[in-house]
This record gives C-alpha cells, sequence and structure tokens, in this order.
C-alpha cells in the first residue's frame, strides 16, 4: 500500500434509477495518530471514506492520539488525516473488513517515521484542491435536484420532477442518470418527444445500458413510432444479455398489440428462451398461436402445435395466476385438457 500527500477526488456517486438493496456488514476501526516528534496528536481527524459509495466517517483523535468507531460497513477506504482544517497525510485503498481479530482494521499513522510526511500545500496542488471541492459542490446540488425530482414524482407531479431534472441538464451533461431520470418523468409527464430526446442523450454517454434502450422504447411506442419502439427492444436485448427476458417479452407485447402474430410467437420465445420461467411470455405465445387458428370442414377449431403446451405451462407456473382462468378458457376452446401444477387433469369442457 502506497503512502501519498496529494489530495484525492472524493468518491461521488449518483444513485441509478433502479438501484437494489441488499444487506451490509459493518465493522470496527481503531489507531493510534503519533506527530513529527512521536507524540500523541491529540484533537486531530481521522476520515475514512468509502472507495466505493463515497461515504465518510469522520473521526477524533483521543488525548492519547487514539481513535475508534464502530459501525464501519465493510469495504475499501481511503483514510485521511486532517489537522487545524489541514489535511497532511493520507492512506489510499485501506481495505475494512468483518472481523473479531483484534489486529484487523488497525491502522497506526506515524508522522514521525514518514520522512516529509507533513508540508505545506503547493500552489499546484491548492488549486487541484479547489477543483475537487468545485466538483463535490456541483455534485451535491445534482443529487439534492434528483432527490426533489424524486419527491415530486412520488407526489404525483410528473411535470414538476422533470422540470427540476431540466434544470439539473443544465447544470451537468457529462452523466447520463440525469437525461435517464429526465426521459423516465417527461414519459409520466406524456411529453413523448421530449422524453425519446432525453433518452437518446442518455445513450449517447453510455450506449450499453439496455434499461435506456427498453425505456426508449417505451417512449417511442407512446409517441406512436412502433418500428422505433421495435428496434429499441431489439436492441436492449443484444446489449444487456442478462435482462433480455424482459426486453424480448416486452417486444413480443408491441408486436402482439400491433398484430404481428409470427413476430411476437418469435419475441417470447427468445423471452422464454432467456427465462423459461417467465409464465407471461408462454401464455401470450399461446394466445399469439390461437390467433393463427383454423377451422377443419366440421367447424371445429385446429390449434397450431404448441397452442396446448403453452397454455398448460402458463398454468403450471402460475396456476393461480391472473391469466389462470383466460388460459382455461382458451384450452377448452380448441377442446384440449387442462393440467394444472400438480399433474392432475381435468376432463374437457364442452
Amino acid at each position: 500500500m502506497k503512502t501519498k500527500i496529494f489530495l484525492v477526488t472524493l468518491a461521488l456517486v449518483l444513485a441509478l434509477c433502479a438501484t437494489a438493496s441488499f444487506a451490509q456488514m459493518s465493522a470496527s476501526v481503531k489507531g493510534k495518530v503519533l506527530d513529527q516528534t512521536g507524540q500523541p496528536m491529540t484533537g486531530a481527524t481521522v476520515i475514512y471514506q468509502s472507495v466505493d459509495s463515497g461515504r465518510k466517517y469522520t473521526l477524533k483523535t483521543d488525548k492519547n492520539g487514539g481513535y475508534f468507531s464502530m459501525g464501519i460497513q465493510a469495504g475499501n477506504y481511503n483514510i485521511q488525516l486532517l489537522k487545524d482544517g489541514q489535511m497532511i497525510y493520507h492512506l489510499d485503498n485501506v481495505p475494512v473488513k468483518v472481523s473479531t481479530v483484534a489486529s484487523d482494521n488497525t491502522w497506526d499513522i506515524n508522522l514521525q517515521k514518514e520522512a516529509g510526511a507533513v508540508r505545506p500545500l503547493s500552489e499546484e496542488e491548492k488549486k487541484k484542491a479547489e477543483a475537487i471541492a468545485k466538483a463535490n459542490e456541483k455534485i451535491k446540488g445534482l443529487n439534492q435536484k434528483m432527490a426533489q425530482a424524486e419527491e415530486a414524482s412520488k407526489a404525483g407531479n410528473c411535470d414538476q420532477a422533470a422540470q427540476i431534472m431540466q434544470e439539473a441538464a443544465q447544470l451537468d451533461t457529462t452523466h447520463d442518470i440525469i437525461f435517464a431520470r429526465l426521459g423516465e418523468y417527461l414519459t409520466c409527464a406524456k411529453k413523448y418527444p421530449e422524453a425519446i430526446e432525453a433518452y437518446k442523450k442518455a445513450l449517447a454517454i453510455a450506449p450499453s445500458k439496455g434499461e435506456y434502450h427498453n425505456n426508449l422504447g417505451q417512449a417511442y411506442l407512446k409517441a406512436g413510432q412502433v418500428d422505433a419502439a421495435i428496434a429499441e427492444y431489439n436492441t436492449a436485448a443484444q446489449v444487456d444479455p442478462t435482462s433480455a427476458g424482459t426486453y424480448y417479452f416486452n417486444l413480443g407485447a408491441v408486436l402482439t398489440n400491433t398484430g404481428k402474430v409470427d413476430q411476437a410467437i418469435e419475441a417470447f420465445d427468445k423471452a422464454i428462451a432467456v427465462d423459461p420461467t417467465k409464465a407471461d411470455a408462454y401464455y401470450w405465445k399461446g394466445v399469439n398461436l390461437l390467433g393463427k387458428a383454423t377451422t377443419d370442414k366440421t367447424g371445429k377449431m385446429v390449434a397450431p402445435p404448441g397452442t396446448a403446451e403453452a397454455l398448460n405451462k402458463y398454468l403450471e407456473l402460475q396456476p393461480e395466476g391472473a391469466n389462470a382462468e383466460g388460459a382455461k378458457a382458451l384450452l377448452a376452446s380448441i377442446g384440449a385438457t387442462v393440467q394444472t401444477s400438480y399433474g392432475e387433469r381435468k376432463t374437457k369442457k364442452k
């Protein structure tokens, strides 16, 4: 691990529109700070700042130069030592882990052993520090606006949320999340052409984010531009294979609503291939297959191969799902046997 004197940019993270929550473990940290003469440094400030989230924990040294804190989230940290408001020493990328071993997470600082560790900042370093402070202030303002927009959206005021994010976009043009949120709120406000432009700007910064292509597809669809929507759903699945099941399902829904039966069936098959447990994909595949049904000489409906299998698969996965009764009715309409998720068979309905 390398010790440095130069200031480092704070890790500033804007929250994504679709952040996942997870349990996080905490740890304790401790250490002792000695000055250049080897004496305890009382009243110094020790800052632990997360490399990943930018969160800071500010600690004070006691009369013995010691510091201690519990409840520190496990991860990697930059440690800064400040005296009288001036940073005089720091360590980069220090690991903090959950442990019962006393020596773990103990980080002592002995300035007597660090030759030249304490010195005034150069003019270049001061300018860099000022630039960092300005950037931090800007990010703080953007985060505040994002929080305000979210509150307005939760209150059902999509126009106000969009206006706040437009103000944020005027302050910063480098973060894709700003334009993605703007597109979200403009779509909510039914301002579809503006939403399309916002998503395009987000994708110009982050072209490989499938969720942005998917949301752009939704904006295109609501604006009546079906072909453009279909193209975006396909692109979303290509650039983000892990979520392709959702994107192909959305594509299938659009194709179903526009009467493109064969293409819809193909899209639902792709969704099923990615996620075989996606029950609704089986149901809507069955619905589209029924759209290709014919009648024999007696007037009896003849469904294409795979129709009954698709509808029964839906019932197997979602026996009490929203489309369960519909699936049973469709099976009855073609004289097919209804199978429950328990493998039981019911008599044919006439």
